[in-house]
C-alpha cells in the first residue's frame, strides 16, 4: 500500500511539473498580446489611452454653418470603392474606418469604429473590438459581419487597389459579438495591422442586395458624420452633419467635422473655378498655379481682407510630380531614350519665366522627407544595394552605387544646345538617328512620334516649350487635352504615351508601393503602376520596405528604392513646393496649432459673426 501511495504521489508530482513547464511556455505567448487604443508603426503612439483630444483641434469649436467647396469635371456615382465611374467629391464623409490616423505623427492609427486593437508582437494577426455605440445612419449597430462582408467584397469586386494593399490578409473571422480578427499569411508585413484598420466599413444589410460593381446615384448608407442632403447629378452635391453621429466625443474625432453643411460645386475647368471663387460663389480655393498665385489676386477682396491669401507650410513628403513615361510603349522601353528626353525639359527657364521662381526641382520620389536619397549610398544602404543579387544593368543601373541622382540643369537662358547635344548622343546609342529632320529608328525605320496627354489646360503653357525642345531633336510630339472622365478612363487602361502625374507618398511607405511600382500591378487596369514597371530589383526592395523591422531599416530601404527608381529614368522630375497655397473668404476660424502633415480644414469652423456680415462686406467692394 505504501508503495502504491508513493507511486501515486510521484505521478502527481510529475503531472504538476509537466503543467508547470507548459505554463512557462504558454504564459509568455499570452503576455505578448497587445491590447490598446492605438497602434504605431514604429515606437509608441503620441497620445496615450487617456487623451482627450489631439493637439491641433479646438474641442469647443462651433458646429454648424455652411461652406462651399469646388471640384472639376463631373461625377456619376456614390460608390467610390470600384473602378467604374467617377465618385462624387466628399463622399468619403459618409464612411468610417476601423481606425484613423493623427496628423502630427508619422504613422499611428487610433481606434475609430474599433474601441481597442489587439495584436501579437510578431504582428501575424490583428483583431478589432468594435464600439457598442458605432451605428449606421439607420440606427443599426456596426457588426463583425459588416467588416467581414466589406473586406471580402472589396477584394472580390472593389478597385484593384485593395487586392494589392491587402494581399497578405489570409482570412477575416468573427471572434465575438463585437470582435473581428484578420489573420495574415506571414509576419513580415509589419504595417498590415495598421493598414487593415484603414479599411472603410460598409453595411452588409444595405449592400448585399445591390450590384456593388455598378455605378449608382442611390444615396448610400454610412456610419460617418455626414449624410447626403441633396444633389444635382454631376453638377453639385450637399452634405449635412448628422447630429446623431455616434463618434463626436471619441478623442481622435473631437474638434473635427465642424461644418453643418458642406456643398461641392462642379466646374468645367480651373479658370472658371477660380473666377467663381473670386466672385464669392465658393468659400475656399487651393491655388496650384504659381502664375495665378502671383498675379490673379491683386483684387479689392484680397486687399481689404475679405479674402485671406495664405501660404501654409507643412512637413509632408512631396512625392514626385513628373512627366511619366508609359514604358509599355516600344519607343520608351529603352532607358537611354528616357534619359535623353529628360535633357529637353528646361526647368530653370520654366521656373523663372512661368512660375515666378516659386518652385524647387524635385530629385526624389520621397521629396521633402528623411526618406529621400541623397549623395551616394554608404554603409548599410550600400550593403543592401550590393546584396540585391542582380547584375542586369537594365534593372539595377551601375550609377546607383557611384553617383548622386540629379536631373539635368540648365543656365535658365532658354538656349540648351549643350543639353540637346547630350540627348542626341544618348538617342544614337539607343538606335535612333536623324534622317531628313525626323528622328528615325535604325532597325524599324519608324519615326519617333508620341502624344502627351493632359487633363488641365493650365499645363499646356508648360508642356509647349518642352514640346519645342523635343522637336529640335527630331521627335514629333502631339499635346492633347481631354475632359476628366475621358482622362480617367484612359489612365486606368494605360491608354497613353506620356502624362503629367503625381506619385504622392507618406512618411511611412509600405504596401501601396506594390501598387505604384510592383510587377503584378503593371498589367492590372486601374492600378497606380501607370508607368508599367516590371523590375525584379524593385519588387525585392518593395518587399523589404514592407517588412522593415524599425524606422532605421525603413529609411535605409526606402532610400535604396528611391535610387533604383530614379536611375531607371521612369519619369522626368518636375517641381515641388512645401506649402499649401490657400485662399478663403473671411468666414472661418482655425485652431491655434496647425497639424504637421495635413491642411486640416476638417478642424476649421465657421465664425458666426464673420459669416453673418460677409454679404454686407462683399457689397462694400462692389
Amino acid at each position: 500500500m505504501k508503495k502504491f501511495i508513493l507511486f501515486i504521489m510521484n505521478k502527481i508530482f510529475f503531472i504538476k511539473l509537466y503543467i508547470f513547464f507548459i505554463l512557462l511556455i504558454v504564459t509568455p505567448s499570452i503576455a505578448e498580446i497587445n491590447i490598446s487604443h492605438a497602434i504605431a508603426m514604429h515606437g509608441e503612439p503620441k497620445y496615450k489611452s487617456d487623451f482627450e483630444h489631439v493637439d491641433y483641434v479646438n474641442p469647443n469649436a462651433y458646429r454648424g454653418g455652411k461652406v462651399i467647396f469646388s471640384s472639376i469635371g463631373s461625377y456619376d456615382t456614390f460608390n467610390p470603392f470600384t473602378l467604374k465611374g467617377t465618385a462624387a467629391s466628399g463622399i468619403g464623409n459618409l464612411f468610417e474606418t476601423l481606425t484613423t490616423s493623427s496628423s502630427d505623427e508619422a504613422f499611428t492609427e487610433y481606434g475609430l469604429l474599433a474601441e481597442t486593437i489587439e495584436w501579437p508582437d510578431d504582428r501575424s494577426w490583428v483583431a478589432f473590438n468594435l464600439r457598442k455605440d458605432a451605428k449606421w445612419h439607420d440606427g443599426k449597430r456596426v457588426t463583425p459581419e459588416d467588416v467581414i462582408w466589406t473586406f471580402n467584397t472589396l477584394m472580390e469586386k472593389g478597385h484593384p487597389f485593395y487586392k494589392y494593399y491587402y494581399g497578405d490578409v489570409e482570412e477575416v473571422i468573427k471572434e465575438g459579438d463585437l470582435k473581428v480578427r484578420f489573420n495574415f499569411k506571414g509576419n513580415t508585413n509589419l504595417e498590415l495591422p495598421l493598414i487593415v484598420g484603414q479599411l472603410p466599413i460598409l453595411p452588409k444589410h444595405y449592400w448585399e442586395n445591390i450590384n456593388f460593381e455598378e455605378t449608382t446615384l442611390k444615396i448610400p448608407l454610412g456610419s460617418g458624420p455626414y449624410k447626403i442632403n441633396s444633389f444635382d447629378a454631376g453638377r453639385s452635391i450637399t452634405y449635412e452633419i448628422d447630429m446623431n453621429y455616434w463618434g463626436f466625443n471619441i478623442p481622435i474625432k473631437k474638434g473635427t467635422e465642424n461644418f453643418g453643411l458642406i456643398k461641392y460645386e462642379y466646374y468645367k475647368d480651373r479658370g472658371i473655378e477660380r473666377e467663381a471663387f473670386k466672385s464669392g460663389e465658393i468659400d475656399f480655393f487651393s491655388e496650384n498655379t504659381s502664375k495665378d498665385w502671383a498675379t490673379s489676386y491683386d483684387i479689392p477682396a484680397v486687399q481689404k481682407g475679405l479674402i485671406i491669401k495664405e501660404s501654409i507650410g507643412h512637413e509632408n513628403p512631396q512625392g514626385m510630380q513628373a512627366f511619366a513615361f508609359n514604358i509599355r510603349k516600344e519607343f520608351f522601353k529603352n532607358k537611354k531614350v528616357r534619359e535623353a528626353l529628360s535633357y529637353a525639359f528646361d526647368f530653370e527657364w520654366t521656373n523663372t519665366n512661368l512660375f515666378y521662381g516659386a518652385y524647387k526641382r524635385t530629385n526624389s520620389f520621397f521629396e521633402n522627407s528623411e526618406l529621400a536619397s541623397s549623395g551616394i549610398p554608404e554603409n548599410k544602404e550600400l550593403d543592401l544595394l550590393q546584396n540585391l543579387g542582380n547584375n542586369n544593368d537594365d534593372f539595377l543601373p551601375p550609377k546607383v552605387y557611384s553617383m548622386e541622382f540629379n536631373p539635368p540643369k540648365t543656365d535658365g537662358s532658354g538656349f540648351i544646345r549643350k543639353e540637346l547635344s547630350k540627348a542626341t548622343s544618348l538617342l544614337n546609342e539607343a538606335g535612333w538617328e536623324l534622317i531628313n529632320g525626323m528622328l528615325t529608328n535604325k532597325e524599324s525605320g519608324k519615326n519617333f512620334e508620341f502624344e502627351i496627354l493632359l487633363v488641365s489646360p493650365a499645363f499646356e503653357r508648360i508642356v509647349m516649350p518642352f514640346k519645342d525642345n523635343l522637336e529640335k531633336l527630331g521627335i514629333s510630339v502631339t499635346v492633347r487635352t481631354i475632359d476628366s472622365s475621358q482622362y480617367q478612363q484612359r489612365l486606368e487602361t494605360f491608354d497613353f504615351d506620356m502624362i503629367v502625374s503625381s506619385f504622392r507618398q507618406s512618411l511611412s511607405p509600405g504596401n501601396e508601393q506594390r501598387n505604384f511600382w510592383g510587377s503584378d500591378a503593371a498589367d492590372t487596369n486601374g492600378s497606380r503602376n501607370i508607368i508599367g514597371i516590371k523590375n525584379p530589383v524593385i519588387d525585392l526592395l518593395i518587399s523589404k520596405v514592407i517588412s522593415a523591422k524599425n524606422r532605421e531599416d525603413l529609411i535605409i530601404t526606402t532610400r535604396a528604392l528611391d535610387r533604383v527608381l530614379l536611375w531607371n529614368h521612369y519619369v522626368i522630375p518636375q517641381w515641388h513646393i512645401s506649402s499649401y497655397r490657400t485662399l478663403y473668404w473671411d468666414i472661418f476660424d482655425k485652431p491655434k496649432v496647425r497639424p504637421k502633415y495635413s491642411l486640416g480644414t476638417n478642424t476649421w469652423w465657421i465664425d458666426t459673426t464673420k459669416a453673418s456680415t460677409i454679404d454686407k462686406r462683399k457689397k462694400s467692394i462692389q
